[in-house]
């Protein structure tokens, strides 16, 4: 494949799909953005998988440079399979944030092999796909009956430009329920259910599955040789880049949710503890992958409640802490609570609960990033053997609370004496992992930008471990 062709990639998050087009040295050219929405189908919310096909099609021709495409890379989020047939999708795919599972969720629940085999803990919604097939397999027997092939969904996208059909491990290792990460198989309740007799063959998300249909490639105008390569799941993808570049390194994804990434951690070296949304993801090189996450980029909006996020500067930081402010999460040890989200504010020994607005304007989206810088060390650190001392361990920050100084400055001084770089990259974490995953093959760190994050002055980092210290303790001796 000739190495000064661009790389287009598709990257379909929840809310927007984006396709990138990057040049051979990882410069972004160009880059189109639609709406995502999800459709009622038969019984059940679907994802738009038909206005999404639409839209590449008009989106893919208008491309500049387009005959000097010559890979493709994907992206998708997870939770989300497709069913395919003889002449294209065989049921509608199901949105995970549908919730009309009724019983069949206890049913499902009773079925499953343990954390210990699965790697997963049980999510609302959808979110866990296995209820997903579970239930189509219930109630839609007649359309599963003519199935022929499940395919993850960035590989649904990936038949649709070559009608190659495979499956792949890090949306098949997305909490899903179907698959035994540490074994890089399929779960045993899952075998005998019978859901996975009809899944494609299993590839590695940087092969090429194939090149484009013909016809496809001559309607949307570009090179009939065309590389196309089996893709991966989105948290995958941002952590990709850098096993490439840092190998050992953890990760802090943040987004709607901050999700941390420890794949240096060997999996004997800890318990994860599902209750408190820790589980195993499955890497790119198909290995299992020590995470854990809350919604930090939810909460932070609401502790800004309308204030404007670039008000989190250091010294509204050092105001927040002196002026006593607290927030405290929910307590998810607790079944059905979220971890990470906000139960209740104080100000010294005042509770004020869970009103933000009571808060000054100019200190809340300061006190939403201590909170956040809180919770993301302490998520971290449950992840590292030794409580994560080592000071030749490194940590990578990406997505948004990475412009965030008052978040960055926190996080650095809590994670101390560990090495706290920040992602500078133009482009997002998932499209540069997907362009990444098309040139596995070339030297390490291409495409890995990084800017190391200095400790603040020694006073400053005290009174943030200060801080930090007696914020555990209120947390610890508080029955939420």
């Amino acid at each position: 494949m000739d190495r000064d062709a661009h790389t287009l990639v598709l990257d379909i998050g929840k809310s927007n799909a984006k396709l990138v087009l990057f040049n051979a040295e990882g410069d972004v050219l160009t880059r189109r953005v639609q709406a995502n929405a999800s459709v009622e189908a038969d019984g059940y919310t679907a994802l738009g998988t038909e206005a999404l096909q639409a839209w590449l099609l008009d989106a893919m021709p208008t491309l500049p440079e387009r005959r000097q495409i010559g890979r493709i890379g994907i992206t998708t989020h997870g939770a989300a399979f497709c069913a395919i047939g003889d002449h294209g999708l065989a049921l509608p795919p199901m949105d995970y944030e549908w919730d009309g599972y009724g019983p069949w969720r206890e049913r499902y629940t009773a079925l499953l092999d343990g954390f210990d085999i699965t790697g997963s803990p049980l999510l609302p919604l959808g979110l866990n796909a296995g209820l997903q097939l579970y239930w189509l397999q219930q109630h839609r027997p007649e359309a599963w009956a003519r199935v022929r092939h499940w395919l993850p969904y960035p590989q649904y996208w990936a038949w649709w430009l070559t009608g190659v059909a495979a499956s792949e491990a890090t949306s098949l290792g997305c909490h899903t329920h179907l698959w035994q990460p540490a074994r890089n198989a399929f779960a045993p309740w899952a075998v005998r259910q019978g859901l996975t007799d009809r899944f494609a063959p299993l590839r590695l998300a940087h092969e090429v599955i194939g090149p484009l249909r013909p016809e496809l490639a001559a309607r949307l105008g570009l090179a009939p040789d065309c590389r196309v390569h089996v893709g991966l799941h989105d948290s995958n993808a941002c952590l990709a880049r850098h096993l490439h570049a840092l190998p050992g390194a953890s990760v802090v994804s943040t987004g709607t949710w901050t999700v941390v990434m420890a794949p240096g951690v060997p999996t004997d070296a800890l318990a994860l503890d599902p209750l408190r949304d820790q589980l195993f993801n499955q890497s790119v090189e198909g290995r299992p992958v020590p995470t854990a996450r809350f919604m930090g980029g939810r909460e932070f909006a609401h502790l800004c409640h309308g204030a404007d996020p670039s008000l989190a500067t250091l010294r509204a930081l050092r105001d927040v802490i002196a002026a006593g402010w607290t927030v405290l999460p929910e307590d998810s040890a607790q079944p059905g609570a979220a971890h990470g989200r906000v139960a209740e504010l104080r100000q010294g020994e005042r509770r004020i609960g869970d009103r933000p607005g009571e808060v000054p304007l100019h200190l809340r989206p300061a006190l939403g990033a201590w909170y956040c810088a809180l919770m993301t060390a302490q998520t971290l650190r449950e992840l590292l053997p030794g409580d994560g001392h080592d000071p030749d361990h490194t940590v990578v920050l990406e997505g948004p609370m990475a412009e965030n100084p008052a978040f960055v400055t926190a996080l650095a001084a809590l994670l101390a004496p560990m090495r706290l770089l920040r992602s500078v990259d133009e482009v997002e974490g998932t499209a540069r992992g997907a362009w990444l995953s098309t040139r596995w093959d070339q030297p390490a760190g291409e495409g890995a930008r990084y800017a190391e994050v200095p400790l603040p002055e020694a006073a400053e980092v005290a009174r943030l471990q200060a801080a930090r210290a007696a914020w555990e303790a209120v947390v610890e001796g508080v029955a939420v």
